[in-house]
């Protein structure tokens, strides 16, 4: 098997959510309020002593039926593999938030000038058709508003590799106007069309978008917003 760590940076439902890992996976690991998502990453496959290191956000709720079994053939072992995960707002399932397998020496030398951390480690992936887990970011005003906004920047700038530009429109959409009545989904559909405008914005300005990895830069943007 794999390594397995846990990634967390300051969730309200970190804690939890890792109690509930170590108890099925008591080998997981953990990376705790490293500053910087892709320097996250760097560290989590530092840890590693596998060839590739399966990733758990902080805030992911793993699916009871999902497991850490796979395992790439020889031909795609040095693949980003993303599963599905169900957005507990507005009920898209993609790869947003979903459990990840990574190869471990590529991820020490991703490029921390992305915006798009994932999709930054290799040219090649492969999406799963499983959902892993429930992206439960909606644990307060902040939090939801943050994960709509970068996951709205992304999409909307295109900073993701191979998008598929019908189906981001249509994320996008729902993003921006679905699951209002949905715990804190008012400030999820804020951040989405916030993210949504701020991506538009700043499609060819790679300095500008990667401020969405900047979590103090962020806070400060929202405190404005909210203000």
């Amino acid at each position: 098997m794999y390594d397995i760590v846990f990634i967390s940076y300051h969730e309200p439902n970190a804690e939890e959510n890792w109690k509930k890992l170590k108890k099925s996976y008591p080998m997981a690991k953990r990376v705790d309020g490293v500053k910087g998502i892709h320097q996250a990453h760097i560290e989590a496959a530092k840890k590693s002593f596998t060839s590739m290191f399966w990733v758990v956000d902080g805030d992911a709720v793993i699916e009871e039926t999902f497991n850490f079994k796979h395992k790439p053939s020889k031909y795609n072992n040095q693949m980003v593999h993303i599963w599905r995960s169900r957005n507990p707002i507005n009920g898209l399932v993609y790869g947003y938030g979903g459990v990840k397998l990574l190869p471990t020496e590529l991820t020490k030398q991703v490029d921390v000038t992305t915006p798009d951390m994932t999709t930054s480690i290799s040219k090649d992936l492969v999406l799963k058709e499983e959902v892993s887990n429930i992206t439960a970011f909606n644990t307060d005003e902040f939090n939801t508003w943050k994960g709509a906004f970068r996951e709205c920047v992304k999409l909307s700038s295109r900073a993701i590799k191979n998008q598929d530009d019908k189906e981001t429109l249509e994320r996008l959409k729902t993003w921006c106007s679905i699951g209002k009545e949905r715990k804190f989904g008012d400030y999820a559909i804020k951040g989405a069309i916030s993210g949504r405008k701020y991506g538009h914005a700043n499609i060819d300005k790679p300095e500008e978008l990667r401020k969405i990895n900047d979590f103090d830069w962020l806070t400060e943007r929202f405190n404005n917003e909210r203000d």
